[in-house]
């Protein structure tokens, strides 16, 4: 399975991989807007949004390639290694992997 995480901090890019990895899934993190963001994204099983940590524009790019690509979007205000591994759980639920 993979994911893409929206927003976060600089430093934690390699946290929050680690964190996918322990969950079983492949996690690609843009804390700051490549060029082409809407390209890069591609088509993971799910895209994860640390709102209080990420631009407005990237945030509208996010959500409207989720929506073109019928992609499951969740949103999340924190952006700390606990609040993924809370995302990542409510996911395993849900997915029932």
């Amino acid at each position: 399975m993979s994911l893409v995480l929206v927003g976060g901090h600089d430093k934690m890019e390699n946290a929050y991989k680690g964190i996918g990895l322990k969950y079983g899934q492949q996690i690609k993190v843009f804390t700051q807007l490549p060029a082409k963001f809407d390209k890069v994204i591609g088509y993971p099983d799910g895209i994860i949004l640390f709102t209080n940590t990420v631009s407005h524009k990237m945030v509208h790019i996010a959500i409207k390639e989720a929506k073109k690509k019928n992609i499951p979007l969740v949103r999340c205000h924190n952006s700390s290694g606990n609040s993924l591994e809370g995302v990542l759980k409510q996911l395993k639920k849900e997915w029932a992997y």
